[in-house]
């Protein structure tokens, strides 16, 4: 067996071996560890390698001196080109096909080759052949080999990965290479690969704007500090402002990301005066769409931050509401239609406004998107919603877009949590807060973090959505439109289900204020009156909570949708004494049964049930707190299963303890599914058992996986049996964005 040379005592390095050493020993060393299943472990491997990579060093010159110079040439050919055929190798070298076949053999016979494919045994002799080149010969080589895989027709990145290995600046040939390389790398997801090939051509054209802005692009969800840095730049190269707009677009938008509203706003606004002045009052359609594009993206980045949200809104109402004919057009409307919601003057309109912006989804950006989905969600319009949501789910993720996907699949878990699809909701947001655990921009996020903690206050672990909130760091969080009041809203439902209520209060009046400072009067967008009257109502001083009823009233009538109405209801049920509340809170419940706010319902339900019981009607308050307690566990929402079932058993009612366990997450044909599935039954066999069609079983299975977070059928069985859920795993394709498989 062969036996890595002695280690130096500490302190000293170890001594070259005397004589001409034997070709390649780390190469066997490390094969014949393998072959006896034998692992170094780091340490280990780096200890072989600090001494191997002098020993294979003095290996191949050896080998070199006692063979002819074209073996060499063959080698060097090898570890610049890699697995290769011949004629590719023979081309490089300068030597014909047969001669690469026999050098080809001698090598293998030393062991410089691997046994089973035409390349080099080891990355260790790799490096030894092409030091033995030189540098001059090896970047002559580098520059040769890229040439010769783009003659042959060979993609673009294939090629660029040699042009990144040649030093100086790039021929301007390699900055047509390096271009398309980096569009090839943006189609398959994987910007920061893309990022490196335009790096290369910045080298070569330091003042190309068409270096900046595609690399800036390829940088905006990845590095988007350093992409408002190449932006600037780029803005301050561009000298015509019909060049200039487009990038300030793109600056606009990257300014989301790194908490620069303010930067954004101002740039927009410059570009769009100077826009006006340039094309006067009547531009021809290419100019309007451009002017048209430049307005919506300043109310999109003005809409993010207090201190520019009152200048975009005054801009707004001087702008007149756009047919929706063109993609700009339809992007302006999916901002008009969120400026509208918060307004919360008329559902009519920002439904409508919403519907015309998605009348072609596949020219919206990510944002109109998005925007478009919350209007349709506040407005009760779940469906339209959620497509728009799985639409805007798949634009991030063919784009790469791990920042828009994270934001994105937060809101949905928000607006699943809403309609009381808090399994659902919970694998989303889990999700998130896996994925954006290992980026670099975690800090800039508060919507995975905000999401999961509500979900998790309704499952009853308001501890642990405590210590999710308590690790959010975002600087300056109180001064962003949205994130900061559902930071507010969730800690106050913590601190409520933690027994706090004063600080409870607190947050959700101060929630309130914020609103009112925004702008924001939508009552279905994080109900703070309700959840304040809910709260004043349970520590008996329900006459102070009679202003915020009021307030909350006139908001629900104003946007009139059947859960705006169960809201107000609601509010003034649980602070009204007697019939008359009952009354109310009965209201409540029909005004939610419907909508699509389950879980609000299931509250509505146990609420009407306690009051029902106060009053000294239990055969009635059994009836709605068996209710609360059906919905409330079909919804996932535990806690308030666990105070329903109470209740209820205090009524005299009799009803099973709720469990949490994994199984609790799936719907009836789903747990049936899951538990044939982890039994070994065939799709067909489920299929034709439950009287569905196999795509139907295949549909459960998918959700089955997507709430239990498994990935095959081997782990239903463990995970449908233990008491806790494995850790979520982020798509695929977000490592592939990060440069992992």
């Amino acid at each position: 067996m062969l036996r890595p040379p002695p280690r130096a005592p500490p302190g000293r390095r170890a001594a070259p071996p005397r004589g001409p050493p034997n070709p390649l020993t780390v190469t066997r060393l490390l094969r014949e560890l393998r072959a006896k299943g034998v692992a170094p472990d780091e340490t280990g491997i780096r200890e072989i390698a600090e001494v191997g990579s002098y020993v294979v060093a003095l290996s191949v010159r050896a080998l070199f001196d006692a063979r002819p110079g074209w073996v060499r040439d063959v080698a060097t050919a090898i570890a610049v080109l890699g697995e290769e055929d011949a004629e590719h190798i023979g081309a490089l070298a300068g030597v014909p096909a047969a001669r690469v076949a026999e050098a080809v053999e001698q090598l293998r016979e030393a062991d410089v080759m691997a046994p089973d494919r035409a390349d080099l045994a080891h990355d260790v002799v790799r490096s030894a052949v092409l030091e033995a080149a030189g540098a001059e010969r090896l970047a002559e080589l580098r520059a040769r080999a890229a040439l010769l895989l783009s003659d042959a027709g060979r993609p673009a990145e294939e090629v660029a990965n040699q042009v990144l290995l040649v030093p100086g600046t790039p021929q301007p040939w390699m900055g047509w290479v390096l271009r398309e390389a980096a569009a090839q790398a943006e189609h398959r997801g994987a910007p920061e690969a893309a990022a490196r090939y335009l790096y290369r051509v910045l080298e070569a054209e330091p003042d190309s704007l068409s270096a900046h802005v595609p690399l800036a692009k390829a940088l905006a969800e990845i590095n988007p500090a350093e992409a408002i840095r190449l932006l600037k730049r780029a803005l301050a190269l561009a000298t015509d402002i019909r060049t200039k707009a487009p990038i300030a677009v793109q600056f606009g938008l990257t300014c989301l990301t790194v908490q620069q509203s303010p930067a954004a706003v101002r740039v927009l606004s410059e570009v769009l005066d100077e826009l006006e002045a340039e094309l006067g009052p009547d531009p021809d359609p290419r100019d309007r769409e451009l002017r048209t594009l430049v307005q919506s993206t300043l109310l999109i980045s003005g809409s993010d931050e207090k201190a520019t949200i009152h200048t975009v809104r005054e801009r707004f109402t001087r702008i007149p509401e756009p047919a929706g004919d063109t993609p700009a057009q339809r992007q302006m409307l999916a901002m008009m239609t969120v400026l509208s919601a918060m307004e919360g003057r008329s559902v009519r309109r920002a439904v409508g406004q919403a519907r015309r912006a998605l009348s072609s989804p596949d020219r919206l950006d990510n944002w109109s998107l998005l925007f478009s989905a919350f209007t349709l969600g506040l407005a009760d319009e779940i469906e339209e919603a959620m497509e728009t949501l799985e639409h805007a789910l798949r634009h991030g993720q063919d784009n790469a877009a791990v920042w828009s996907y994270v934001i994105t699949l937060s809101y949905r878990a928000q607006l699943l949590h809403g309609v009381g699809a808090i399994p659902d909701a919970l694998a989303d947001a889990q999700t998130a807060v896996e994925i954006i655990s290992e980026e670099r921009w975690s800090a800039n996020v508060t919507m995975p973090q905000t999401a999961l903690a509500t979900i998790l206050i309704d499952r009853g672990e308001p501890e642990r959505a405590e210590e999710l909130l308590a690790a959010v760091t975002r600087p300056n969080l109180d001064g962003f439109v949205m994130e900061y009041h559902s930071y507010l809203m969730a800690r106050a439902r913590a601190r409520w289900a933690l027994g706090d209520s004063a600080t409870a209060l607190r947050l959700l009046l101060d929630c309130g204020a914020s609103l009112e400072e925004s702008g924001f009067a939508n009552p279905v967008f994080l109900p703070w009156w309700t959840e304040a009257a809910c709260l004043l109502a349970a520590e008996k001083r329900a006459d102070e909570a009679r202003d915020l009823v009021e307030h909350g009233t006139e908001l629900a009538r104003r946007w009139s949708t059947p859960r705006a109405f169960g809201l107000a209801a609601l509010a003034r049920g649980v602070t009204t004494p007697g019939e008359e509340g009952i009354a109310q809170l009965t209201e409540a419940v029909e005004h939610f049964s419907g909508s699509p706010a389950r879980s609000e319902y299931a509250r509505a339900e146990f609420l009407l049930g306690g009051a029902l019981l106060d009053a000294g009607r239990p055969r009635e308050a059994r009836e709605r707190l068996r209710s609360a307690v059906d919905l409330a566990q079909g919804c996932g929402a535990l806690a308030l299963a666990r105070d329903a079932r109470s209740r209820l058993v205090a009524a005299g009612g009799r009803m099973r303890e709720i469990t949490a366990s994994p199984v609790d997450l799936l719907t009836g044909t789903e747990r049936k599914v899951a538990q044939m599935a982890s039994r070994g039954a065939g799709n067909r066999e489920i299929a034709e058992s439950l009287f569905v069609t196999v795509r139907t079983v295949e549909t459960h299975l998918t959700s089955v996986y997507r709430k239990l977070s498994v990935g095959q059928r081997g782990e239903l069985a463990s995970v449908l049996n233990s008491p806790s859920l494995p850790d979520p795993q982020a798509p695929a394709w977000v490592f592939a964005s990060r440069g992992r498989r």
